[in-house]
């Protein structure tokens, strides 16, 4: 008999993560941001969330902690290499990538409260 454990706490993990991101693409465009693509995936990384506020392109990474510290604190060097080369792919693909500035944001969704955006984060 084979333990099942890590597989249904990574299913788990997997669930709560994505909870989060709804979370955050909501808390996103109750601020006024057009979300263009939620878990975008290109074959250098994946971005979160992928919205839009005038002529800026965000790609905001999602992270579900305890606390807003554990969060930015998670985004670690080579995750900000991967999802900069993934906006990079993104932003190839678009007509009008040249009209566009890029910003990279962190959304901590924290336990009963409000998610914590931080702007610019890296």
């Amino acid at each position: 008999m084979t333990n099942n454990r890590p597989d249904r706490s990574r299913k788990k993990a997997e669930r709560r993560g994505h909870f989060a991101e709804y979370v955050a693409t909501l808390y996103l465009i109750l601020k006024g941001y057009r979300v263009l693509a939620l878990r975008y995936k290109t074959p250098l990384g994946e971005i979160d969330i992928v919205a839009r506020k005038g002529d800026v392109a965000v790609f905001v990474e999602v992270k579900s902690r305890r606390y807003p510290r554990a969060a930015i604190d998670a985004v670690t060097p080579s995750a900000q290499r991967r999802i900069r080369a993934a906006s990079d792919l993104w932003l190839a693909r678009r007509a009008d990538a040249s009209e566009l500035s890029q910003r990279y944001d962190i959304i901590a969704v924290l336990p009963r409260t409000l998610p914590r955006h931080f702007i610019d984060a890296f």
